[in-house]
Parts: C-alpha cells; structure tokens; sequence
C-alpha cells in the first residue's frame, strides 16, 4: 500500500435544522475540500461531532459516499467508545470497500499502553484488512500514545497500523518509523513537521485553509520560498482562541445558514466571540472563498 501522505481536512458534519445529519450536504462539504486543495478528508472525526452521531446516520452516510467520485481520498473515523460496535461499523465499512481508519482509543477510562494495544488487536483481529491511523488526542480521551506503544504496534501490525495523527504533539518530532504516516494536527506544526519528515496534516481548520495549506505542502516539496505559511498559521491562530468545532460552524454559517446547525452539548460562538473572529480574519485578509487572495 502507498504511504498516505497528504493536506487531510477532519471534515464537518453538515445537519439539518431537526439536528439529523445531512448526508447530502456532508459529503457534497468533504468534496468541495478536495477540490479545493485537500489530499482527503478524514470523515467523522471529532471535528464531525463523530461522538454525538447515530451509528444509523454513519452508515446511511459510508454508503453514499461509497458510490462518491473521491471514495478512495477518504479516512472513515469511527468515534466509537464501544470496541463491538467499532468493530461493527468498521465490518460495514469495508464490505463498502473503505480500508483506511482514525481510531481514537476510547474516552472516560483510565489505561495504558498495554491495554490499547489489546483494543487495536481486537479490531485488527477482527478485520484483518483494515489499515488504521491511531489518533493521538489525550485532552479528548484522557490517553496518549507513548513512542513505545506506537512502535509495538507498529512492530506486531505492520500491515495494519500505517500511520498516526498526533494532536498532542509528543510524537511528531521524534518517532520515526519506515513506511509510516504521521500527521500533526495543525497547521502550525505543517511545516515544521514536513521538514522532519511528517507527511502532512489532519486538521480540523483545513475546512477552511484547504488551499493555503496545500500551497505550503506543495511549495515545501517544490523548493519554494514559503509565501502563505505565516498566512495559515495566523489564521489557525485565530480559530485556536476558541473550540474549534463552534468556530467553524459559525464562521461557514456566515456563507451558509445550514452551519449554524450543531449538536449540544456544543454550541456556536457568542455574539462578542463571533464578532472577534470574524474580524481578526478580516484583518489578516482572509476569506474562504479566496484563500490566497493578498
């Protein structure tokens, strides 16, 4: 298998206004960040609100997107507490013909390393076709991945365990393994990372820095003087002040109502917050629809 390398955008969920998810609208989003510069996107990661949607909604979704132009550009996360119905969903999804995951272990519990290489060894065991990105996020899942554990998974499933995104940063700059993928998540680590030889990034503001991102990616590799890079990472800047999930959703939704459309516990940003948004991008002269625009 290719190493995956690539501008990977943790893609949002698009909902309706009754909060069920738009299956339409959600792939037609992914789609449009393809076009727009990302390698792929990474479906139902947190970024999705993975957590907070049915498991009926995930399938009605992998089976759409299964007949989808960019199949094949896609990372199914799961975003599943549960290893049986991991390993459920996950047998659905590659009876579609999808073999690439971002498994995060799962929140609320406490454990170690020993314990999360029994959780990825139940999934590979069960589908032993599958090729996994751990997803490295301690302040989501109370978990981070030693450079011991990845490399004992790495060593027991090679064929299997093929990359990680690391959103805690302990991995990026010192794991180093043959064939293997690794992806800060980022944008202020991409090109650092790249020049340590990372393979790009999983973000969540890739929704909407696909193209400066991709220009930094592409740039790096054609031995180019770096012009936007300062560019994207104030601009993560500026979604990092707040959650990531409620920025967003209320940055699309000035362009599109249906974003304003988001699962509680989560919310949008308040009044005052949206405003500070929306005008410090104003002020680093960026907008969505014209990236690399001066």
């Amino acid at each position: 298998m290719t190493k995956i390398s690539g501008i990977f955008a943790a893609t949002m969920s698009v909902l309706n206004s009754d909060l069920s998810l738009n299956v339409d609208k959600t792939i037609e989003h992914a789609e449009k960040l393809i076009d727009q510069g990302c390698h792929g996107t990474a479906i139902f990661g947190s970024t999705g609100q993975s957590q907070l949607i049915s498991i009926s909604e995930k399938i009605d979704l992998i089976n759409k997107l299964s007949i989808s132009k960019y199949k094949d550009k896609h990372l199914i996360g799961t975003g599943l507490n549960s290893l049986g119905e991991t390993i459920n969903f996950m047998k659905i999804a590659s009876s579609l013909k999808f073999k690439k995951f971002l498994i995060m272990p799962p929140a609320y519990y406490n454990y170690g390393d020993s314990e999360v290489i029994e959780f990825y060894t139940k999934i590979i065991q069960s589908i032993p076709e599958c090729k996994i990105i751990l997803y490295n996020f301690e302040k989501l899942c109370g978990y981070k991945f030693s450079i011991d554990c990845v490399e004992e998974l790495v060593k027991k499933f090679p064929h299997q365990i093929v990359g990680v995104k690391d959103s805690s940063y302990n991995l990026y700059e010192n794991l180093k393994l043959e064939n293997f993928s690794i992806f800060p998540g980022s944008e202020l680590k991409l090109l650092k990372g790249l020049e340590l030889g990372c393979s790009g990034i999983i973000t969540a503001t890739c929704n909407v820095t696909a193209e400066l991102s991709r220009k930094v990616y592409d740039d790096f590799y054609s031995e180019k003087k770096q012009s936007v890079n300062q560019k994207l990472c104030d601009v993560r800047g500026a979604f990092d002040k707040y959650n990531l999930i409620s920025g967003l959703h209320t940055y699309c939704s000035q362009e599109n109502k249906i974003y304003r459309n988001i699962l509680p516990p989560l919310s949008l940003l308040n009044k005052m917050e949206e405003k500070d948004l929306i005008h410090t991008l104003k002020d680093l002269n960026f907008t969505n629809k014209s990236s690399l625009a001066a």
